[in-house]
């Protein structure tokens, strides 16, 4: 049996338009693959959404549209994404065929396109009897929707909440297994459908999920006995496998956020008594686009990439030190991609990281702290405590003047004479003008004054 299973559309007015677009492509397409089933397992809305909302309507019609085609099972949600009692609207918007609700836990089989739901969490021997002799459905289904973890919480306490949420769906699993097990062996497909997260599984961004307070494991899922079981709430696509049987995420209808991984789409199930395959249909969803520099964002490149960008998310990401953080105009690259879905700036501003020179704190004189400084960084320390010692003993101002005047008798470039030797022009080196000494009054200062601006206590 085809079974076309979506999740995650997230309909509201800021997502409308990804949301629309991936889930109208993903309609008509699971409708030319002839699907006979279509199963939304979960989070059709992102929130609580008015009655007049161009979303509700958008996504009221698409619903509508695949119930001309086939029978549409759609399961409650993430609470918050889907405020109870959202989707009893849906059941309404039925066609040829219906649109079954699942908002509480139960078992539904379908029955010549249409749904026959439990009285209970679980088919009763008498209904199991009457749903495998009289009805022969072609598949039946285990719903459980999300679960109100404020409920539990009140009856076991806040602390225990988390942990014995996992240990009851998974008693509840394993008891639908033993009911799931009649039916295949009655020849009739099983097929789990649920809203939550599975320990070990990975988020649209890489992150992997694992801890005790995640609703499913694995092992729970696969001993629910199911061929396939459908999940929702994750936005990657993912599945696991065991003897045949599979359990799977399709990931998000769309592209909502930066930095989403893989594909977006719905999951085209073929779903056997004994064994299940699904295939991703990916769906135009936007692009996300990023740029990295290892230094200030270069403009030219900027411009050359923001022409096709058009609905797509982008985001410039940037390393600079801290001296040269202003090259950066935030305000510019915005307006280059004035165009673009979103833009995310994300840059990176490296610290001068100073050291101090090991042991300089000993010292308990100037000078012997600018010797301990030439040491270690390998510098003569001779000269440079001298010129230490003149700022301290000498003048200012004759020191700068002296410093001035041999600046000015220095030639700007050695002067050339040319000499006629045999006919021939010969160019010879001027002999050097004579410098003037300096005076006797000022101490004499060597040229090299780089010592001036340099950090005299940061190891090189």
């Amino acid at each position: 049996m085809k079974i076309a299973h979506f999740s995650d559309l997230h309909y509201s007015p800021e997502r409308l338009a990804e949301a629309d677009r991936c889930f109208a492509f993903a309609v008509d397409d699971a409708v030319q693959r002839e699907a006979r089933v279509a199963v939304i397992s979960g989070d059709s809305t992102d929130h609580r959404l008015d009655a007049h909302s161009p979303a509700l309507n958008a996504l009221a019609r698409r619903v509508h549209r695949l119930a001309e085609d086939m029978p549409v099972l759609m399961l409650q949600g993430t609470f918050s994404h889907e405020p109870p009692g959202t989707l009893s609207n849906f059941a309404l918007m039925g066609d040829t065929y219906p649109v079954f609700i699942a908002d509480r836990v139960q078992q539904v089989a379908l029955v010549d396109d249409q749904f026959f739901a439990s009285e209970g969490p679980l088919f009763s021997p008498l209904e199991l009897d009457q749903v495998v002799r009289d009805m022969r459905p072609g598949v039946v289904f285990t719903c459980l929707p999300t679960v109100n973890k404020g409920n539990l919480a009140a009856s076991v306490g806040a602390v225990a909440a988390g942990t014995e949420l996992g240990d009851v769906l998974a008693s509840y699993l394993a008891a639908a297994g033993r009911v799931n097990l009649q039916f295949r062996a009655a020849g009739i497909a099983t097929v789990g459908v649920s809203h939550g997260t599975v320990n070990g599984c990975s988020t649209e961004h890489g992150v992997i999920m694992a801890g005790f307070d995640h609703e499913f494991s694995l092992g729970a899922l696969f001993d629910a006995q199911c061929s396939a079981f459908m999940l929702g709430h994750i936005h990657k696509s993912q599945y696991w496998e065991r003897e045949g049987r599979r359990v799977a995420y399709p990931g998000s209808i769309g592209r909502f956020h930066y930095g989403e991984e893989g594909d977006k789409g719905y999951l085209m199930w073929d779903v056997q008594t004994d064994a299940a395959d699904s295939e991703l249909v990916p769906t135009p969803s936007r692009q996300m686009v990023s740029i990295e520099f290892d230094g200030p964002p270069d403009m030219n490149k900027l411009a050359a990439l923001a022409a096709d960008t058009h609905d797509k998310f982008v985001r410039v990401r940037w390393q600079v030190d801290e001296e040269h953080r202003q090259l950066v105009d935030r305000d510019a690259i915005a307006t280059l991609f004035a165009g673009s879905e979103g833009l995310k700036l994300e840059g990176r501003v490296l610290p001068v990281v100073r050291s101090r020179a090991q042991g300089i704190s000993l010292e308990s004189t100037v000078e012997g702290k600018v010797a301990r400084w030439c040491e270690l960084a390998s510098v003569e320390a001779e000269p440079v405590v001298e010129r230490l010692q003149l700022l301290d003993s000498g003048d200012a101002e004759a020191i700068a003047a002296a410093v001035l005047s041999r600046i000015d008798l220095m030639p700007d470039a050695r002067s050339l004479a040319v000499a006629i030797t045999d006919g021939v022009p010969v160019v010879q080196p001027a002999a050097p003008e004579p410098v003037a000494p300096m005076s006797a009054d000022v101490p004499s200062v060597p040229p090299p004054l780089a010592w001036l601006t340099d950090d005299l206590f940061a190891a090189t």
